[in-house]
C-alpha cells in the first residue's frame, strides 16, 4: 500500500504543471539567469555558478518539500481527499510517509537536473557527497514538517498565499542568491537561523569550499525538523 500510494503521489505531483513550474522550472531558470548575468555580487572563490548552485539546490528542496507540499496538501484537505483517505485501509502514517516519499523522488529529479545545468555552466563541486546527502535529507525533513503544519492548520486559500509569500521572502533573504553578508548585521543572526539559510550555507560550505560536515548548519536543520514534524503531528487537522 505504501509503495502504491507513493507512486500515486509522485505521478500526481509530476502531472501538475503549476507544481513543476515552482519546483523545477524556477530554480533552473534562476540558475541560468544569475550565472550568466552579473546582477548580484557573490562571495567566495571560483565562478558565480560555484556560489549559486548550492543555494539553488536548497531552493529546490524548499520549493518541493515546503511550498509545493503545503499547497497540494492544503487543497486535498479542503476537498475532503485526506478525510476519505484517512478512512481507507491505508494508515494515516503511511499516507504522510507516501507524501514524503514523493517529495524525495521529485527532489532526486531536481538535483540531477540542476547538477547537469550547473556542470554545463562550469560548476566545480567539491566536498563529501555524504555530507551533501545528510544536509538534503535534514532540509527535506525540516521543510516537510513546516509545510504539513501550514497545510493542516490554515485554510487552503490562506495556505496558497502564505506558502508563496514565504517562498519569495526566503528566496530573497535566505542566502540563496544574495549572500547573507550583504544584509545588515542586526538582522543577520535571525536570517542565519532560518532553515533555508542553514541548508544553502551548509551546501555551499561543502560544495564550494570543500569543508567537512557543517555541524552547525546541520544542527539548525535538525532542530527545525524536530519542531516542525512534532507540531505537524500535534496540530494537523484532517478536515
Amino acid at each position: 500500500m505504501l509503495r502504491a500510494q507513493t507512486a500515486l503521489e509522485t505521478r500526481l505531483l509530476l502531472r501538475n504543471g503549476e507544481q513543476l513550474l515552482l519546483t523545477v522550472v524556477i530554480p533552473s531558470v534562476l540558475l541560468l539567469l544569475f550565472s550568466a548575468v552579473d546582477i548580484v555580487s557573490t562571495t567566495g572563490p571560483g565562478k558565480r555558478v560555484d556560489f549559486l548552485a548550492p543555494g539553488l539546490l536548497a531552493l529546490a528542496v524548499m520549493s518541493t518539500a515546503f511550498t509545493g507540499q503545503a499547497i497540494a496538501t492544503g487543497f486535498e484537505r479542503r476537498y475532503g481527499v485526506l478525510k476519505r483517505l484517512g478512512a481507507s485501509p491505508l494508515p494515516r502514517w503511511a499516507l504522510m510517509t507516501a507524501k514524503t516519499g514523493s517529495v524525495l523522488v521529485t527532489e532526486v529529479l531536481q538535483v540531477v537536473l540542476l547538477t547537469v545545468i550547473a556542470l554545463a555552466l562550469g560548476w566545480s563541486p567539491q566536498g563529501n557527497p555524504l555530507a551533501v546527502l545528510l544536509l538534503l535529507v535534514a532540509g527535506t525533513a525540516a521543510f516537510s514538517g513546516l509545510g504539513l503544519l501550514m497545510a493542516g492548520t490554515l485554510k487552503a486559500e490562506a495556505t496558497l498565499a502564505a506558502a508563496n509569500l514565504v517562498f519569495i521572502l526566503l528566496l530573497l533573504a535566505g542566502g540563496v542568491i544574495v549572500p547573507l553578508s550583504k544584509f545588515p548585521s542586526a538582522v543577520r543572526p535571525v536570517l542565519e537561523a532560518l532553515p533555508i539559510s542553514a541548508l544553502s550555507d551548509g551546501l555551499r560550505s561543502v560544495l564550494q569550499q570543500g569543508a567537512a560536515m557543517p555541524w552547525g548548519d546541520l544542527g539548525i536543520l535538525a532542530v527545525w525538523a524536530v519542531l516542525g514534524l512534532a507540531a505537524a503531528a500535534r496540530f494537523f487537522r484532517w478536515e
